[in-house]
């Protein structure tokens, strides 16, 4: 398990509250598009980080994480796992507090390299699944 229940919390509840969501478009059929929605129901700001740029959920979007000329804390991230270790170390650099990979979204050596600067990181879990766990 990639982020333990403590770690999860944490990036949910103390981390702040602007989240860059890579991978989320306007395309209502994709899982980012939903989890968006839930982030945003509970209070959290929600910027779409994809080469389109579009503007999701009232907000407006970005190409990439450095193209955002404020500050996220927290990178969630809905690309393959192949593309994602550079989410990662984009994030790190970015100043981001933590990274969120979803569902399916697995890379140890990004994980490792995350947490080594510092970042506190989960993979392969959703949001909007654990948020409204809190209770």
């Amino acid at each position: 398990m990639y982020g333990d229940e403590a770690t999860v919390r944490r990036i949910l509840t103390e981390h702040g509250d602007t989240w860059a969501v890579v991978g989320l478009s306007a395309n209502p059929d994709r899982a980012a598009y939903g989890v968006a929605r839930v982030l945003q129901a509970h209070g959290k700001r929600v910027v779409p980080v994809h080469p389109k740029a579009e503007t999701v959920h009232g907000e407006q979007g970005y190409a990439s994480l450095a193209d955002i000329p404020f500050d996220v804390d927290v990178v969630d991230v809905f690309v393959n796992s192949d593309l994602a270790g550079a989410v990662a170390d984009e994030a790190v650099a970015k100043g981001a507090a933590a990274v969120w990979f979803q569902l399916g979204v697995v890379d140890e050596s990004a994980y490792e390299r995350t947490r080594a600067a510092g970042l506190d990181m989960v993979m392969n879990r959703c949001p909007a699944i654990e948020i409204p766990l809190l209770g």
